[in-house]
């Protein structure tokens, strides 16, 4: 089963990985599926926690069809992108600093980062 992995960077692990699992784990209740993610535990470095959190396919997908013409009116071109925006959107409005993006895009040499 594919997943998507998305990178967080948050200040505060705790806060950040209990709100991302509330908040999936209501997405797992809205389209009735279970285990649909996993979060990884974090690692820090320059004042950050960093850590991933793996989303099944299938879970993005039941999303997408639940939400139908809404969710193709989210920012970004592929059902990826779509969904990160859809998850930023939930963890914006949090008391702590958070940032999340395609691990694997993250990886990609067109950031000369890695």
């Amino acid at each position: 089963m594919s997943r998507i992995h998305i990178n967080v960077s948050a200040t505060d692990y705790d806060k950040s990985s209990k709100e991302i699992t509330k908040i999936l784990s209501g997405l797992e209740n809205m389209v009735h599926e279970k285990d649909g993610f996993v979060i990884t535990d974090s690692e820090f470095a320059f004042g950050w926690h960093f850590y991933v959190v793996s989303v099944q396919a299938e879970l993005i997908q039941k999303l997408a069809e639940q939400m139908g013409p809404d969710y193709s009116k989210l920012k970004g071109k592929s059902i990826d992108k779509k969904f990160l925006s859809w998850l930023t959107q939930r963890v914006e409005n949090s008391s702590f600093k958070v940032k999340l993006a395609i691990k694997e895009e993250m990886e990609s040499s067109k950031y000369g980062l890695f």
